[in-house]
């Protein structure tokens, strides 16, 4: 059954942003499974799982404040993929740089839109 988050496209972005940080984080070293790896794969599962909370909720303002909870998440893990990087963990793939700057620039655009409607 689809729901309304599932036509949302910063949902699905979100959601193969998901998919390249598990698969990047595969081959970090086993000792930081419990370190960044595993705040890295929280922090990207956590921008879909608020966009869909968020569209879940009534109300547009309600939507806005799980959209900004998502946008923080994404800094967080814009974070955590330049200390990997710096540590050699991964390399410099456009891709998720991309995705990253995609999603960020997807939810401003629902944020601003959503304050326009809520104001």
């Amino acid at each position: 059954m689809a729901r309304k988050h599932h036509e949302l496209k910063v949902w699905q972005e979100a959601m193969g942003l998901v998919t390249v940080i598990y698969r990047a984080t595969s081959t970090f070293p086993a000792d930081e499974r419990w370190g960044l790896t595993g705040q890295m794969r929280r922090a990207a599962v956590s921008v879909p799982s608020n966009i869909a909370e968020g569209a879940g909720r009534s109300g547009v303002r309600d939507f806005c404040r799980f959209l900004m909870v998502a946008r923080g998440s994404l800094a967080e893990l814009e974070t955590q993929v330049l200390i990997a990087r710096s540590l050699g963990y991964m390399g410099n793939d456009e891709s998720v740089d991309k995705s990253i700057d995609s999603v960020f620039a997807m939810l401003a655009g629902l944020i601003n839109s959503g304050r326009r409607v809520s104001s």
